[in-house]
């Protein structure tokens, strides 16, 4: 039911809202009888969730199956240390029912899937993506054209971010401008490849900006444009983009959606035992120790063998003797599982290991 005035006390909280002309009590009117949904409580929902909180959008959703961890806590500003082991979504609605008590929160501890992607988008105004992969991007894309909603685009990579506003007013959508997925293995592990603290806060501010134009209906939304920000140059560029409508001809989720972010599928038995890496590290003339990271990360730490980047691997597997047991090893064990794919795909009967979870696991028994 829609409300058509403000208390008292949202004239007070929202007064800067209300003596710009450019919104009034009209517009903040259309903000309070909105409705957003937030897909990922992460490093981009949560200066979403704030901003449209504090701006007084009457119904937020918040969907994130996801728990806070020690990681989260550079980039995601809403959660504490004591937040530690927490779902992300209860977490935010209890801060942002803190900070706004006018807004209605509706919290679903559920994975955004082809399951309830339909259902969902359908109940709300605007779709935020605050998501990390592309599979999810894709299906939100697919479901936003079905049901006719926009959504508002953001993505982080190191130190550079994009925004865009997809499926405004028959406008262009995700896939008029990225027709389709990347293959596996083209584009850098996303839990891995890092970002700069600042960044999701940025571009976060800038999709909430982008949700409060097209909810209020002011300003120019960057329908048709992609806003790109590199915040280590500080260079900010836009370029526009038009509609192809075989792109939007989509009435089913019946896609295939890659994950790009997929981990490669490969046997139980390549987990080596953390506590194993003192007996190979003391044969180690007799065995292949591979780390996939980056050069500098290898610089910074590393336990010794050779560093071979993972994007670099197809083209140096003559430093592998096919003959020895190989120990693939990164930060996380995310890279390495995907080298030790591309190895098997090279040498099928090398005897091949990995850490499942990486480096920073094999150290506390190096200790």
């Amino acid at each position: 039911m829609k409300k058509n005035i403000l208390s008292a006390e949202e004239r007070i909280r929202y007064s800067r809202h209300l003596i710009l002309p450019e919104i009034g009590h009209e517009r903040q009117m259309k903000l309070k009888n909105s409705s957003v949904l937030m897909i990922g409580a992460g490093g981009l929902g949560c200066p979403v969730l704030q901003y449209l909180t504090a701006a007084g959008v009457g119904k937020i959703g918040i969907i994130d199956n996801d728990k806070v961890d020690f990681t989260n806590l550079q980039r995601q500003i809403i959660y504490t240390t004591e937040d530690i082991g927490k779902y992300k979504a209860e977490v935010a609605q209890q801060r942002l029912s803190i900070q706004n008590p006018f807004v209605d929160f509706e919290v679903i501890l559920k994975r955004f899937s082809s399951d309830n992607a339909l259902e969902l988008v359908e109940k709300y105004d605007l779709i935020i993506d605050g998501s990390d992969n592309f599979e999810t991007r894709y299906l939100l894309n697919d479901a936003c054209v079905i049901k006719n909603k926009p959504f508002i685009y953001g993505s982080i990579y190191k130190f550079e971010g994009q925004v865009s506003v997809f499926n405004y007013k028959d406008g262009p959508t995700y896939r008029c401008l990225f027709p389709e997925p990347p293959n596996e293995g083209e584009m850098p592990n996303c839990s891995e490849i890092g970002v700069i603290g600042i960044l999701p806060g940025v571009i976060g501010s800038l999709q909430a900006n982008e949700a409060i134009k097209v909810l209020a209906e002011i300003g120019e939304p960057l329908n048709g444009k992609l806003l790109s920000i590199d915040l280590l140059n500080n260079q900010f560029f836009s370029f526009d983009f038009e509609k192809v409508p075989e792109q939007c001809d989509i009435t089913e989720l019946d896609i295939d959606y890659s994950l790009a972010c997929a981990l490669p599928e490969v046997e139980d038995n390549i987990h080596l035992a953390p506590d194993k890496i003192a007996t190979v590290l003391d044969h180690l003339d007799q065995w292949n120790l591979i780390d996939v990271r980056d050069e500098y990360e290898f610089e910074a730490d590393n336990i010794g063998g050779v560093n071979i980047p993972i994007y670099e691997l197809e083209d140096e597997f003559d430093q592998i003797d096919p003959d020895k047991p190989t120990l693939v090893i990164c930060q996380v064990g995310l890279r390495s599982l995907q080298a030790v794919q591309l190895i098997k795909n090279h040498y099928p009967d090398i005897k091949i290991y990995h850490f499942e979870k990486g480096l920073d696991e094999a150290l506390q028994y190096l200790s």
